[in-house]
């Protein structure tokens, strides 16, 4: 697997390439359709994908249903999930008309993959994958499904031909299984797949309001479609410290430094400035500042996604427009897939 500082220096080259032959990728990215999307998907992933899109990058979007119960014996509201994660997407700036929607269960042939995939991978190497590892080691019974998840998402990333999967550092052994995938397949069968690469994200770890890394199943994050006065609620209950005059240290002050770079990422001011700005305005002011900045920073999403909210009818078109595009990819991907192994009848 590669290190980081290898992905950091080949998702470099990828920007300069992006940059230059946008039409030349394909993006293969998504969520668990598991609850409400937060501060910390639009600032680490959504914002991206919006960049993404608008710089001429083709982009799929796969809300992932079928993992939700990877982990879950049930799936509560599943569809009002789905709607509510696909509101959030269209409220952060995607746009259908440039970037696929869909969903696992609408796609049979993608989840017919998974089989000749699995007989590429090893139990040993599915039980080393790390959210493989981290289930197990939660002393729940593992089901069958999160075992084989690192493979279903191989089949995510290649039903479609997507050569580029934006990715944080802890999700590189996730991309490692799906390259190994593609690589074991062509070897065996002839080449079918590119080995797709992985595009670092730039924004960092940010923390939820107990000072652990922000998460819907947590319950410590701001969800995207809190008001302005919720938001300021959640902010005013998040954790700092005892030290009155603020300062940037992620090392010893990580809870501090954490909602100082939320601020410096929606206003584009360095968490050093903001810092020495606020000074020995102590924790109230520090919120304060932080509160003022999300609200105005997601001021325009929310107004897109009230304007959507009612529009259910567009937002059942989108799903079912790009659930037919997809099937169409995944059933002429199962079709080479099935020539190149002797099994075309």
């Amino acid at each position: 697997m590669p290190t980081t500082a290898t992905a950091q220096h080949r998702t470099a080259e990828l920007e300069a390439r992006i940059a230059t032959d946008p039409g030349g990728f394909r993006v293969l990215t998504g969520d668990r359709p598991t609850g409400p999307l937060h501060l910390g998907h639009h600032l680490g992933t959504l914002a991206n994908r919006v960049r993404l899109q608008d710089a001429g990058v083709e982009v799929f979007v796969v809300i992932a249903d079928h993992q939700v119960v990877t982990d879950r014996d049930v799936a509560g509201d599943l569809r009002g999930n789905v709607r509510e994660v696909l509101l959030d997407q269209l409220a952060a700036g995607l746009d259908p008309r440039r970037t696929t929607f869909f969903t696992h269960s609408s796609v049979p042939a993608l989840n017919q993959l998974l089989l000749p995939f699995l007989s590429l991978v090893t139990v040993a190497e599915l039980r080393r994958n790390p959210t493989v590892k981290a289930e197990a080691a939660g002393g729940r019974p593992m089901s069958g499904l999160m075992l084989t998840y690192p493979v279903h998402q191989a089949a995510d990333v290649l039903f479609c031909g997507a050569n580029l999967v934006p990715v944080g550092r802890d999700q590189l052994p996730h991309l490692e299984t799906t390259r190994s995938v593609a690589r074991r397949f062509n070897r065996r069968y002839g080449q079918v797949f590119a080995e797709p690469e992985a595009l670092l994200s730039a924004v960092p770890l940010l923390l939820g309001t107990d000072g652990a890394k922000m998460s819907k199943s947590a319950g410590n994050a701001i969800p995207l479609r809190a008001s302005e006065d919720e938001t300021a609620r959640l902010i005013r209950s998040a954790r700092t410290d005892a030290h009155r005059r603020t300062t940037y240290d992620p090392a010893a002050r990580p809870e501090v430094s954490s909602l100082l770079l939320t601020a410096s990422v929606c206003t584009g001011v360095p968490p050093e400035v903001l810092a020495d700005e606020i000074g020995d305005g102590g924790s109230e002011q520090l919120k304060r500042v932080v509160t003022e900045a999300v609200n105005e920073h997601l001021r325009p999403l929310r107004e897109r996604r009230r304007q959507l909210s009612g529009a259910d009818d567009h937002l059942r078109e989108v799903l079912a427009r790009g659930n037919r595009r997809a099937n169409a990819i995944a059933d002429d991907t199962l079709r080479t897939v099935r020539e190149a192994m002797g099994m075309s009848y």
